[in-house]
């Protein structure tokens, strides 16, 4: 049965004299992208298309279909930057409609620990929201925010051969503070948002390669089951600390040069949206399509 995906990624991950390389790889531990929870590993990849749709918290709710993109770019083995970029489009009950760009949004990512025993990535970074760069119909604010960011992945090849079943397991997650370049905008308060999140996974290529083959159809065993998890809670100058976010279940397909994913959107309360949306992502790994030109670290 083909394990073309882990073989290389144990490989790649082998050059690496930190023990981690492109697209989240540690020790035997391959990490998928999230689509909604940003995961730990700096690389060269492509988020194009991600296309989400779900209902507005707003009441009466409104209808928001989002297509977006984002590239990162490493500039050293550990350093990447990445440009990420969203079209909205919010059909109201009666119709009408109103679409435009979100604000360009630039984040620095630095991974300060990778330890291959202990399937672990640790990573910092910082975001830069450009305000008045995205359209106000659309909700894109006239003020930049700037959110510092840590990542954190885990997985679980190292317990016991008595819960062998359980090492497919991982969990990725981060925990960000976004602050406004300022205080107040139309005489009213700015607030500051802690942003959190987690996603729990079970990697059936893991499974295959590294615990107990199954003899499972390849298309199986290239996906991870997952749960994500997303949230935001108004912190400083907010009126009653509300918090909002998503709970997503879905799966993801892992291949050679790219994955594909989906997802149910499940708003935690009713300021969080109505009834249950989804989001599929199209992911590419630029390290693996192009590893002698845009596939590799700048430095």
């Amino acid at each position: 049965m083909r394990k073309s995906l882990f073989m290389a990624a144990c490989a790649v991950a082998a050059l690496g004299a930190h023990g981690a390389s492109a697209h989240a790889i540690v020790g035997n531990r391959f990490f998928p992208a999230t689509l909604t929870v940003d995961d730990p590993g700096v690389a060269d990849e492509l988020s194009l298309p991600t296309l989400s749709s779900f209902k507005t918290g707003d009441d009466p709710a409104a209808r928001e279909l989002d297509v977006s993109g984002e590239w990162s770019k490493r500039l050293t083995d550990r350093l990447a930057i990445s440009f990420g970029e969203t079209w909205t489009r919010v059909k109201a009950p009666d119709a009408t409609a109103a679409h435009g760009f979100q604000n360009l949004e630039t984040t620095l990512k630095y991974e300060f620990l990778a330890s291959a025993e202990h399937e672990t990535i640790l990573a910092a970074g910082v975001s830069y929201d450009w305000g008045g760069t995205g359209a106000g119909q659309v909700g894109a604010e006239r003020h930049s925010t700037v959110t510092p960011t840590v990542y954190f992945g885990k997985g679980a090849g190292d317990l016991p051969d008595a819960l062998a079943w359980a090492r497919p397991f991982a969990i990725t997650g981060l925990v960000g503070y976004a602050v406004p370049t300022r205080d107040t905008a139309d005489g009213d308060r700015i607030p500051r948002v802690l942003k959190y999140g987690l996603a729990v996974e079970y990697s059936l290529p893991y499974l295959a390669a590294h615990v107990e083959d199954l003899g499972l159809p390849d298309v199986i065993n290239h996906l991870t089951p997952l749960v994500e998890a997303s949230f935001e809670s108004q912190v400083r100058f907010a009126q009653g600390r509300r918090t909002t976010g998503t709970v997503n279940p879905g799966v993801i397909w892992s291949g050679r040069h790219m994955q594909l994913g989906a997802e149910a959107i499940v708003p935690i309360n009713r300021d969080s949206g109505h009834g249950v949306g989804f989001v599929v992502q199209a992911h590419w790994f630029i390290d693996d399509l192009m590893p002698r030109s845009l596939g590799r670290p700048v430095w």
